[in-house]
């Protein structure tokens, strides 16, 4: 399904300039502007930013939630596919946890509903970080800061796996990116953008893009097939949505990327086969919208695409709390 703004380029100029006396109008879009997270619980969410960094919550002591998610990095980090324990290759590609608080499900599959159903998984998973839950609640049972951290955010005197990654995704869904220059031209800032940026824009809503990349994330809120005119070829082991439901017909079926920061998330789609930009907006208007996008066109869409990019997380780095002498090792090796 595609969607279109109705209005022309210039009318949509004329809608950034216009208002009584000149007042500046927000621009209507089927993106819409990204707002700051808004922080209710901040003893929570400084506990899981701890853990978040924590290595220990791995069996090798080496792998935290940001070795995969960045926020050095856009939220990724910029491999094809991700690092695991004793250097595995990962087999999909590491989406951004950037905005992810906005997607309808999380992974690529959306097999977790939740940020918080998804914070457990790579703990316990033998490919990434290689423990498994109750490893992870003891190590940081041994932990007095810890122990004494938790007990004040929760109110008890026991750590579970459920209070782990309650912590880890209320941190998570701090990490929010507004003010990037498009929202501030939909806010009606006509200077935020260059006139090849604007034409970037209307190029890819003409084109049928936002009836995908929509809503305040640019994406993450709908699964679509990968492959809809023609198909797409890849070595991926991964199935997409059917791994899930185990119906034939969501087969290569993926979660939408959100489109925000998109110039700090490459490479790019699920099997992180796309290494550029421009070559992923040539992929995707083929084979999802059978448009062959010539060169300046493509350079215009890239354009455009980079005005996502909106305020990086800011936050200053946690000082995790020393292990005790009862705190099990790591095992890096093994």
């Amino acid at each position: 399904m595609r969607m279109h703004v109705t209005l022309s380029f210039a009318a949509v100029l004329a809608a950034a300039v216009g208002g009584a006396g000149g007042a500046l109008a927000a621009v209507d879009s089927p993106i819409k502007p990204l707002e700051a997270a808004k922080v209710t619980n901040p003893g929570l969410v400084e506990l899981g930013k701890k853990l978040f960094f924590d290595t220990r919550l791995s069996k090798s002591g080496f792998i935290s939630c940001n070795s995969c998610h960045n926020l050095s990095m856009g939220g990724t980090d910029n491999l094809k596919t991700s690092i695991g324990h004793n250097w595995q290759k990962g087999p999909i590609n590491a989406p951004t946890v950037l905005n992810a608080s906005l997607n309808v499900a999380q992974f690529w599959d959306g097999r977790a509903m939740t940020l918080q159903d998804q914070a457990g998984g790579p703990i316990a998973n033998p490919g990434e970080m290689a423990s498994t839950h109750t490893l992870a609640v003891e190590v940081l049972r041994s932990i007095p800061g810890y122990v004494a951290e938790f007990k004040k955010v929760f109110g008890n005197d026991t750590i579970t796996i459920a209070e782990v990654t309650k912590a880890i995704a209320a941190f998570e869904e701090t990490l929010v990116t507004p003010n990037s220059r498009f929202d501030k031209w939909l806010q009606g800032d006509k200077k935020a953008l260059t006139s090849a940026e604007q034409e970037g824009y209307e190029l890819f809503n003409d084109s049928g893009c936002t009836g995908c990349h929509n809503g305040s994330a640019a994406g993450g809120n709908t699964f679509q097939k990968m492959g809809i005119v023609e198909p797409y070829k890849s070595t991926s082991p991964a199935e997409g949505r059917v791994a899930v439901t185990k119906e034939e017909a969501d087969r290569f079926n993926f979660k939408v990327p959100t489109l925000r920061n998109v110039e700090l998330t490459y490479p790019y789609f699920h099997d992180g086969e796309a290494e550029t930009l421009s070559e992923a907006v040539d992929v995707m208007g083929r084979i999802q919208l059978g448009k062959k996008f010539t060169p300046a066109e493509n350079a215009k869409i890239v354009a455009f695409l980079k005005t996502l990019t909106g305020d990086q997380p800011s936050f200053t780095m946690p000082i995790l709390p020393p292990s005790s002498d009862k705190t099990p090792r790591p095992k890096p090796f093994e």
